[in-house]
């Protein structure tokens, strides 16, 4: 069944197919991803499996570590069996020093002293391989909005002192509005981001306010609420919101309005081998389920919703039965899941 639904077929010209993956491509130090992609690493060859098979058009790609020359990104695409023509990965906020003690424990340059949680510049950040030509001249990085800029913000909640409000940013990887042409005239605009995980604080729920404003962003931004004028169509909000929108912990105002408030459309993509791993106490549809995480079990983090004007025609999760194709390879890649979704091209 997973390979009949991934070959390309008849609708393949008509079709355009989006997807999302934290795909476990973070390593404990600089340069080591590209050693082990290019030695072979295990879970490299995994994931380089599950994308030459759900073969997306256009990939975001979370949770991977950057450098300053883009070689770990370059190694993995040409890795490929049919490497993407063009790529997007501005430097991220994890692991970029902020200069100040954002975690109030007075110790400077620690790893939560960072922009974004980082033990190095890069740590886990994004990047986006496309098949369709990228305007890069054209994209707009909001990765250094200071959080406490955003209108309605919560900093004010999270105790944080006055000088390290003075300099936090709200991204803690990156928030990007990146065109790509599709040969429809208009561009689709993909809105990228990766939030931090609301839980690894205290009382104070500084990273739980943090995630929540890092998706109200996009609420901001398309209510025309920023300096910036948003698309008006042909958009899709796409990344790693680390949060489900029924269980585990963290503030979910944002994340539900994204999902009902009519910009959007939820294409509730799903997968058999969720299905089967549920847990029994969670309230969320378990089929919907992207991360398979230790403690709080399978939450639904991972998200690809097209705006309200674009047609979709199938959406999935490779999240496979566990004797199906694809299993062995999806279960040694990542704890997260690679999420896609078919858009009918305008």
């Amino acid at each position: 069944m997973i390979a009949a639904l991934f070959l390309a077929g008849p609708a393949a010209a008509e079709t355009l197919r989006v997807a999302t993956w934290d795909a476990g491509l973070s390593r404990s130090g600089p340069g080591l991803l590209l050693q082990d992609i290019e030695k072979g690493d295990p879970q490299v060859v995994a994931v380089r499996e599950v994308i030459d098979t759900v073969s997306p058009d256009i990939l975001l790609l979370t949770g991977i570590d950057w450098d300053y020359d883009g070689q770990a990104l370059d190694a993995l695409n040409r890795s490929l069996a049919t490497p993407y023509p063009y790529f997007y990965a501005s430097r991220p906020n994890s692991g970029m020093q902020s200069g100040a003690d954002l975690d109030g424990n007075g110790v400077l340059g620690e790893a939560r002293d960072a922009q974004g949680y980082g033990r190095f510049p890069g740590q886990g950040g994004m990047a986006l391989l496309s098949r369709r030509p990228i305007r890069a001249d054209a994209a707009r990085d909001f990765s250094d909005l200071l959080w406490r800029d955003l209108p309605g913000s919560a900093i004010g909640k999270t105790g944080m002192s006055d000088e390290a409000q003075a300099v936090q940013r709200l991204s803690s990887s990156a928030h990007w509005d990146v065109p790509v042409e599709i040969g429809t005239g208009a561009p689709l605009h993909l809105l990228a981001f990766a939030a931090t995980p609301p839980v690894f604080d205290g009382p104070e729920d500084r990273n739980g306010w943090r995630n929540h404003d890092e998706a109200a962003f996009w609420l901001r931004y398309l209510d025309g609420d920023l300096p910036e004028t948003p698309p008006a169509r042909t958009y899709i909000l796409l990344g790693d919101a680390n949060l489900d929108p029924a269980d585990a912990e963290g503030r979910r105002a944002a994340l539900q309005s994204l999902l009902s408030g009519g910009f959007l459309q939820d294409p509730a993509p799903r997968s058999k081998g969720a299905e089967l791993a549920a847990d029994a106490d969670h309230k969320g549809d378990p089929g919907l389920d992207t991360a398979d995480f230790d403690g709080p079990g399978n939450l639904r983090v991972d998200y690809v919703l097209p705006s309200s004007d674009l047609k979709i025609a199938a959406a999935g999760v490779v999240w496979p039965a566990p004797d199906a194709p694809l299993a062995k390879a999806a279960a040694r890649a990542s704890r997260q899941k690679l999420v896609w979704v078919d858009i009918v091209l305008p």
